[in-house]
C-alpha cells in the first residue's frame, strides 16, 4: 500500500487546471475507463465519477461492465481488493492514492483472527462456528470467512447474513466492526449483554475465557469506524431541542445506544433513499460521514439536512484520493502505463469470492 510522490508538476496545478486536464485524459480513454465514487468522496472528485455508490454496488457495476479495460476506484483499499476479485482477469483496478486505507478494515489483520481461531478451538468445536465480515474487510479476511463456511455481509443485508450464520451454526463470530454486529444482533432479538462478548487481539485469549466462549451466542471483533463512532445521544439531544419534529437518522456503524436514540438507522444507500423521499420541509439529523450529508443538503434545498457531529469529521482516509491523484493515473494510462493497481493473490481472491458469492445469493 506504499504511494509514490506524485509529480512535482502536477502538485502545482490549479484546481482549474487540474479539471482541465482531468476532463481530455478521460476523453482520450474513452470507454475503455470506468471510474468508480464511493459516496464518501469530496465532489471534486464525484463530478468525474460514471458511478457513484456504496463499495459492494460499485465492485458489482464494475463486474457487470466487462468491457470497460480500466476501473479507477475512487474508494479505499478494501474497496479496490473487492472490485478485483469479482472483475475479469482482464481488466485492471487502479486505487488513485495507495495510503486511502480503511482504519476498521486495519484492526482486524489475519493474523490476529487466525490466532483467534485456534484460541476458539481451544473452547469449543469451530466448526460450529460460522464467520461473518463485513465488506468493510481485508480480502484475506474475506478469504478466512470463505474457506470457514462463511459469508461477507453489507450494512444493508447484515440481518439476513446473520439469521442465516445463526441457522447454520451455534454461534457467529462477526467482523471487523463490533457495532454493525452488536445492533444487527440486537434488531433480531438477542441480548446484548447475555448472548454477546466482545473478543480483544490485543489481550490474551482476547479478553475473555474458555467459559464465556462457551456461554454466548456471538463473538464480535473489537473494531469500528472512526467517522461513526463520534455520533453521540449527545448530538441527538440537541438536534430535537434546536429543531422540534426533526427526524434522526443514522449509520448502523454507529454505538448502540445512538441507534436506539434515532428514529431510523440504515445503510448509506438507505439513508439517500429515506431523505430522497421524505416531503418537502421535512429536518434530518444525519449521522453518518459529512461530505455525503452535505451532498444531500446542496441536492435538496427544499429539506433541512445537517451532520449531527459538529466538527463534520469527512473520513481522513477516503480524502485522500485528492484530484490530482486521479489525474495522475489517469495521465499514466493515457502514456500506456498502469499505475497503483490492486491485485488480489489468486487464492486469496478465490476464497474471498466464495464468501462475496454466499451474500450475494441470500
Amino acid at each position: 500500500m506504499f504511494q509514490q510522490p506524485l509529480p512535482m508538476e502536477i502538485t502545482r496545478l490549479t484546481p482549474e487546471e487540474t479539471a482541465t486536464r482531468l476532463k481530455e485524459a478521460r476523453c482520450r480513454l474513452g470507454d475503455e475507463l470506468m471510474i468508480l465514487g464511493h459516496h464518501y468522496q469530496r465532489d471534486e472528485i464525484i463530478r468525474w465519477a460514471d458511478f457513484r455508490g456504496d463499495s459492494l454496488k460499485l465492485s458489482q457495476l464494475a463486474a457487470e461492465h466487462p468491457e470497460a479495460r480500466y476501473i479507477v476506484f475512487c474508494g479505499v483499499h478494501f474497496m479496490a481488493e473487492s472490485a478485483d476479485v469479482l472483475t475479469t482477469p482482464e481488466q485492471v483496478v487502479i486505487l488513485p492514492n495507495m495510503s486511502a486505507g480503511c482504519s476498521m478494515a486495519d484492526m482486524a489483520n489475519i493474523r490476529q483472527v487466525e490466532a483467534c481461531w485456534t484460541d476458539l478451538a481451544k473452547a469449543t468445536d469451530t466448526s460450529r462456528i460460522i464467520p461473518i465480515t463485513y465488506v468493510n474487510s481485508t480480502a484475506a479476511i474475506k478469504a478466512f470467512v470463505g474457506r470457514n463456511g462463511g459469508a461477507c455481509c453489507t450494512s444493508s443485508n447484515a440481518r439476513k447474513v446473520i439469521e442465516w450464520a445463526l441457522e447454520r451454526g451455534d454461534k457467529l463470530m462477526f467482523l471487523p466492526d463490533q457495532h454493525l454486529g452488536r445492533n444487527t444482533c440486537t434488531e433480531i432479538g438477542l441480548d446484548p449483554e447475555k448472548d454477546m462478548l466482545l473478543w480483544n487481539p490485543n489481550l490474551p485469549f482476547g479478553g475473555t475465557t474458555p467459559k464465556e466462549i462457551q456461554q454466548r451466542k456471538v463473538i464480535l471483533w473489537k473494531g469500528h469506524c472512526s467517522v461513526h463512532a463520534r455520533f453521540t445521544v449527545e448530538q441527538i439531544t440537541e438536534a430535537r431541542q434546536n429543531y422540534p419534529g426533526i427526524q434522526i437518522i443514522v449509520h448502523p456503524e454507529c454505538e448502540l445506544d445512538v441507534v436506539r436514540a434515532a428514529d431510523l438507522n440504515g445503510s448509506t444507500e438507505y439513508i439517500i433513499k429515506v431523505i430522497s423521499q421524505a416531503p418537502r420541509g421535512t429536518q434530518w439529523g444525519v449521522g453518518t460521514e459529512v461530505n455525503l450529508v452535505n451532498r444531500l443538503a446542496q441536492e435538496m434545498p427544499d429539506k433541512t439536512i445537517f451532520c449531527l457531529d459538529p466538527v463534520v469529521c469527512p473520513c481522513s482516509t477516503m480524502y485522500r484520493i485528492h484530484p490530482h491523484y486521479l489525474l495522475w493515473v489517469l495521465e499514466s494510462l493515457v502514456e500506456g502505463r498502469v499505475v497503483n493497481q490492486v491485485s488480489v493473490k489468486p487464492d486469496i481472491a478465490r476464497d474471498a469470492k466464495l464468501a462475496l458469492e454466499r451474500m450475494l445469493k441470500l
